[in-house]
């Protein structure tokens, strides 16, 4: 008997595909637009802690806005992930030695780690968005786990989850699990 797949798992599938189906110059292309507009974003210039991913192969690649956040002297972390579903920030510096981790996500080896309360953006990987800011992650529930916290605020203080993707990550819309945490913002390559 096969199991009937939820509507956000097909647009989980749906979704993926698109990125994958993007060559790499259009890949490239892409997340140099995407990047450039978070770093002329109000929220860029006055965060004074910047949370970031390390990309995997067809995700948009935020390089160019840890390079800036560095070079603007801001302090850096990236999530980390255990096996037991928690996920938690740590420090990356020019130096920082990386690896890859269980999940084969690339996670420093050490660093000074932050409460994620304490950190003013997240730049957010995704694989899904629609415009009410609902986004379909991998399926682990690592952020939504991770800031809880958010989920009954009535005033969006910190940090801003501002989720970047590539347009042909958009669909028409995502029914949210009563556990999901909105985004604050979503940066395309056009919007």
């Amino acid at each position: 008997m096969a199991i009937e797949k939820t509507p956000n798992e097909i647009k989980r599938e749906h979704a993926l595909a698109a990125r994958r189906n993007l060559t790499v110059n259009q890949r490239r292309d892409a997340s140099e637009k995407i990047c450039n507009r978070f770093l002329r974003s109000h929220e860029f210039m006055s965060c004074k802690t910047l949370a970031c991913y390390l990309p995997m192969d067809d995700e948009v690649d935020p390089t160019p806005i840890i390079e800036r956040a560095w070079r603007a002297k801001k302090r850096l972390f990236v999530p980390v992930c255990d096996t037991r579903g928690n996920m938690f920030f740590r420090q990356l510096q020019p130096d920082t030695e990386i690896r890859k981790s269980y999940f084969g996500l690339w996670e420093p080896l050490a660093g000074l780690s932050i409460d994620a309360r304490k950190i003013d953006v997240v730049i957010t990987p995704l694989v899904a968005f629609d415009n009410d800011l609902h986004r379909i992650g991998m399926g682990k529930g690592y952020f939504d786990r991770c800031f809880h916290f958010l989920r009954h605020r009535k005033n969006w203080f910190r940090p801003k989850l501002i989720g970047v993707a590539f347009d042909s990550q958009k669909v028409e819309e995502i029914t949210p699990n009563p556990w999901d945490i909105a985004l604050y913002g979503v940066i395309t390559e056009t919007k």
